[in-house]
């Protein structure tokens, strides 16, 4: 069944010029005779695409230049150079017919009114994207019976906890049925239960609406749980393209083997870093990192010369790999 692009990316740029000052007074006064200033070049020659449907993440370090992609993909940022389509549409053209399809949650910033209710903020955004009476208190009533805030909707937003504004916040976003979705760190703060909710519900939703969705996080459980594909930028650069688990064949050298035994602690611990690197090592567990070119040969030796009660050997963590991989980058 052939795919559909709804989101296109041609060496998208954006370049910011910052303003340089000297530290006290004489660089105050300096610059009141002459301004220096730099070129920060946030986004760099940025190309993909994201097929209808897609639930695409996209990772990359702090500052390498997730957010100002997605403000540009938005409309709120023009680009220095390049081009973007999405639903067809310029973005930053700004058409009524692109503002009424996509939809954009930033975790850090309100789109609620603080001192009023949550469900007058949300009649009010049906009133401004014309959505009947009837329909929008239809979606609001399904939309908070699947994130369970129902009961919150005629509390201040201002006295709602993180988790319970953050669920109202996604239910803004969705209440003009959106065709595509601009996720930006949509769980941030939030606590475990909440986290692990509001994945549930954006998998769902995006299974049975078919949204497209474009999702950076820093937690890599979200990564994980919703997406098959990432982006990964770093320095404003496109760095990877692909599937999550060829980030891993790709850049993951290592696994984690964890022997169960009792009498691990009393294996010196040079013996077994002849293995690989020593992760834990207590009573009764002994948890190796090691190569994964010698993961069969290094365990068949452990378990001729240690009483293995158990063993298990698993894919290092994809948050480690992404952290291991950036910090190497910025070396």
């Amino acid at each position: 069944m052939p795919t559909t692009p709804i989101i296109e990316v041609q060496g998208l740029s954006k370049t910011f010029r910052t303003f340089k000052k000297e530290p006290g007074i004489r660089g105050a006064l300096k610059s009141l005779v002459r301004r220096e200033y730099e070129q920060v070049h946030a986004v760099k020659d940025v190309r993909f695409t994201v097929n209808e449907g897609e639930f695409v993440g996209f990772l990359g370090p702090n500052g390498a230049g997730k957010t100002t992609t997605l403000k540009m993909l938005s409309g709120l940022l023009h680009p220095t150079s390049g081009d973007a389509r999405v639903l067809g549409y310029v973005p930053w053209e700004r058409s009524d017919g692109y503002r009424r399809q996509f939809a954009l949650l930033l975790g850090q910033k309100n789109q609620l009114w603080w001192d009023l209710p949550a469900s007058e903020s949300l009649a009010l955004n049906a009133r401004i994207y014309g959505i009947p009476v009837a329909q929008a208190q239809k979606t609001v009533q399904e939309l908070t019976e699947l994130l369970d805030v129902g009961a919150k909707l005629h509390v201040m937003v201002r006295e709602l906890s993180l988790g319970e504004r953050m669920k109202m916040e996604l239910i803004a976003s969705l209440l003009h049925d959106p065709r595509v979705l601009f996720l930006d760190e949509p769980t941030i703060g939030l606590d475990v239960v909440s986290q692990k909710k509001v994945r549930e519900f954006l998998r769902q939703h995006n299974a049975t609406r078919r949204t497209t969705i474009l999702l950076t996080s820093h937690y890599m459980t979200d990564i994980e749980e919703l997406c098959d594909r990432v982006i990964i930028i770093d320095h404003g650069s496109l760095f990877f393209d692909g599937r999550l688990a060829a980030v891993i064949d790709r850049f993951a050298d290592h696994k984690l083997v964890t022997l169960h035994s009792e009498s691990a602690a009393q294996c010196p611990r040079a013996h077994l870093e002849r293995y690989g690197e020593i992760v834990a090592l207590d009573a009764d567990t002994v948890r190796l990192k090691i190569k994964r070119d010698r993961v069969i040969a290094a365990c068949k030796a452990l378990l001729d010369e240690i009483p293995v009660k158990d063993i298990d050997i698993e894919e290092v963590p994809v948050e480690d790999i992404i952290r291991q991989l950036f910090g190497t980058r910025g070396n």
